[in-house]
């Protein structure tokens, strides 16, 4: 068995298993998400006590945050359209005329369709004058393809225009040229065949001198490579050439270009701890990051956000909900917490 940079590598057998259904980890219910589809939901009693926590005396925000946080998506939709038909009125416009401030957007956030949500935040960080690479790759490289399928066809509707044009006369060179592969979709599905020749020749061509070829080949593989086969490469470079493979990105590529393919590759290796990453930099700020904040726990809550978390405490020694309590002030406090959930010990 070899041995390189001090750590043993992982046996064939290992490797093998790794990769069986098994190892996906998925909870008992189905899924690794915080939010789940509430059992005992009845749409008309929703709407009314929507519509009595807007309408009483106060707005009643408890009600409107314990409702919203504790039905799924598709739950939310059923509450929008059935409050339309009982009251004639559209209940986001009604709940942001009862709200303000971060609890708004939260609102927002929730009650929006999910392509709609992302379909936004993407139109806004294109057309930023200061360029938000990592929000750009947050959406087009952790949706799955039919959710991006259905953001750009939102985009286009919405905006009257494609994503990738916005994509290519908002942004040059070889982030350009990954944003357009990521949007244009096409990665490779994992087969369950391990191909070593494959990986081998990914390595190489990582390799060679800088320029415009190399810079293609980049693109590539980050995009079109699916991600099991792309953490083998990254393992593979590391043995071959004494560098982890972000070393050479920090050392061959700059400013938008670099960031954009480090964001790839923590997605990549780890999209849980990709996210807890991101949530902590928000949470680390003079003033937290409240849009990242909202942005990440509304759209992983019913998916993934229990892994999130695992990474977060594992990471950084604190629970997410111990540091969203500190960090976070205000009425969207109860509701960014409610995504969370709970307490990891």
């Amino acid at each position: 068995m070899s041995v390189s940079g001090g750590k043993m590598a992982p046996s064939l057998t290992q490797e093998i298993l790794s990769h069986l259904g098994l190892a996906s980890k998925t909870a008992a219910w189905g899924t690794l998400g915080t939010l789940r589809t509430f059992m005992s939901f009845s749409v008309d009693k929703d709407v009314q006590r929507l519509l009595r926590a807007i309408t009483g005396q106060g707005v009643d925000c408890h009600t409107i945050v314990e409702v919203l946080t504790n039905r799924s998506r598709e739950q939310r939709q059923l509450i929008s359209r059935a409050f339309q038909e009982r009251t004639q009125q559209d209940l986001l416009k009604s709940l942001q005329a009862a709200l303000s401030g971060n609890l708004e957007r939260i609102v927002v956030a929730l009650l929006q369709p999910a392509a709609q949500f992302d379909a936004q935040e993407l139109r806004t960080v294109l057309k930023a004058s200061n360029s938000a690479v990592d929000v750009a790759i947050e959406i087009l490289a952790t949706r799955t393809p039919s959710q991006l399928q259905e953001c750009l066809a939102v985009y286009k509707h919405d905006f009257q225009v494609e994503a990738v044009d916005d994509i290519t006369s908002e942004s040059s060179g070889i982030l350009r040229d990954l944003l357009l592969a990521l949007a244009k979709g096409g990665r490779d599905s994992y087969s369950g065949i391990i191909d070593y020749n494959l990986a081998e020749q990914d390595v190489q061509a990582l390799q060679p001198a800088e320029g415009p070829s190399t810079e293609k080949t980049w693109v590539l593989l980050f995009t079109q490579r699916n991600p099991e086969h792309l953490i083998r490469v990254f393992d593979q470079y590391q043995r071959s050439t004494g560098q982890e493979l972000e070393e050479t990105v920090q050392n061959r590529f700059h400013g938008d270009a670099q960031a954009a393919l480090l964001g790839l590759a923590s997605v990549i290796k780890n999209t849980p701890l990709y996210f807890a990453d991101k949530l902590h930099q928000a949470l680390q700020e003079t003033e937290p990051n409240y849009q990242v904040l909202i942005r990440i726990l509304t759209s992983r809550c019913e998916t993934d956000l229990l892994s999130i978390r695992a990474e977060f405490k594992k990471k950084f020694g604190k629970s997410l909900y111990s540091s969203l309590q500190d960090a976070v002030k205000g009425d969207c406090q109860s509701a960014l917490l409610a995504l969370c959930r709970a307490e990891d010990m």
